[in-house]
């Protein structure tokens, strides 16, 4: 019990490193929460830094949720299960999510989701992967393919044959970042999203 909860600790506290408040604090000096959506993701960096920026920031949260699968996992229990490994990945995405060290206003855990996936399943994270993909090409809206591959990670979970409770942790991970694009969803409703590519 005691390599579980230091487990949960390390990897909430490692996915809430706030990538894009820190890199755009740098490079212009602002808080990211108070331009563009005002989200703490890659999303808004790209378009308040730049592309490269909002690169940088995708990676280094991705890999926050890598790290907590496949470096967290392993030091606190030798031989992890799957089981194991998904919940500190999912503990990471929750402190990327509700970071402490910005008073619990984060991201939308898309891009350290994709970390984990990758880390824990090729079949799952390949799902998600094509899902976002397809349905951003035929919409041009991130939020619209985050949303939809978000909903494909149960899919790619049962293709993957995984555990039950893989499988809830899996459906919940969807429900968090599902929850997190509300107001997207809101705005995809009335039609007034933002469509990648195309100035307000």
């Amino acid at each position: 019990m005691a390599a579980w909860l230091t487990a949960l600790a390390g990897a909430y506290l490692l996915g809430s490193i706030p990538t894009a408040y820190l890199v755009v604090k740098r490079l212009k000096g602002v808080d990211v929460r108070t331009v563009g959506s005002g989200n703490v993701g890659a999303t808004n960096v790209t378009r308040t830094a730049g592309l490269g920026a909002g690169a940088v920031v995708f990676l280094v949260d991705a890999v926050k949720g890598l790290a907590a699968v496949w470096w967290i996992a392993p030091a606190l229990q030798p031989e992890p299960t799957p089981m194991f490994r998904l919940v500190c990945g999912v503990a990471a995405v929750v402190g990327h999510v509700f970071p402490v060290f910005l008073r619990f206003r984060g991201g939308k855990g898309v891009a350290t989701t994709i970390g984990v996936l990758i880390s824990l399943s090729p079949i799952v994270a390949l799902t998600f992967a094509i899902v976002w993909l397809v349905v951003f090409l035929l919409t041009r809206y991130v939020s619209a393919a985050s949303i939809a591959a978000a909903a494909a990670i149960p899919v790619g979970l049962l293709l993957d044959q995984r555990l039950p409770e893989e499988l809830l942790l899996g459906v919940a991970l969807a429900v968090l970042i599902i929850i997190r694009h509300r107001a997207n969803i809101q705005r995809l409703l009335q039609g007034t999203e933002h469509r990648f590519g195309r100035s307000k």
